[in-house]
């Protein structure tokens, strides 16, 4: 309820009918407060690792409430690889936008935060974003992310065409295995 918005009067409501327990307006700000706190440190944490050489970077969006207005908006989102091959979510932001300057603006907050050492960055075939990549991470690769791709070449074809096309795809590179983004997963 709180990652959609839903107001407290509400939270109230849906608590009394799940729960058979209402908790008042006070208490459901109070903790929608502390959970926008925890969100606010976890997203300018300090990044631990000593390098994370693969990046996967995507958006997606997402109705966001915006002033008492329900919009659509951005949800940018950034995973990488550190030692030991583990993952992690590096960082989850919200734009107006998918543009070249919400990525630099993304990539500066992460390199401020401790991102180093990367040297590959998965993505979609976003213009702004490549752009963002060339001039953040020097020497890194980029590498288009296979399941957009696929997405891409069987928007293309008609749609009785599309589940014959799909099962090619996945035996001929291997789609089955996962290898995009956050937000696919």
């Amino acid at each position: 309820m709180y990652v959609e918005g839903v107001s407290t009067r509400k939270v109230k409501e849906i608590t009394e009918e799940l729960c058979g327990t209402s908790f008042s307006k006070s208490l459901v700000s109070s903790l929608a407060s502390s959970l926008g706190q925890e969100l606010e440190s976890w997203r300018n944490r300090r990044l631990e690792a000593k390098a994370y050489p693969y990046l996967f970077v995507d958006a997606r969006y997402e109705k966001v409430r915006v002033d008492g207005r329900v919009v659509s908006q951005g949800v940018l989102v950034v995973s990488g690889r550190r030692d030991g091959g583990y993952r992690e979510i590096l960082a989850v932001e919200v734009a107006n936008t998918e543009s070249e300057a919400t990525y630099q603006d993304l990539f500066r907050s992460l390199k401020r935060r401790g991102l180093s050492g990367v040297e590959l960055v998965v993505s979609d075939d976003h213009e702004g974003l490549k752009a963002a990549v060339l001039r953040h991470f020097q020497g890194a690769s980029w590498h288009r992310c296979q399941v957009h791709y696929a997405r891409n070449l069987l928007g293309m074809v008609s749609y009785a065409s599309r589940k014959e096309l799909g099962a090619d795809l996945r035996a001929f590179v291997g789609l089955h295995s996962g290898v995009c983004s956050v937000a696919d997963e």
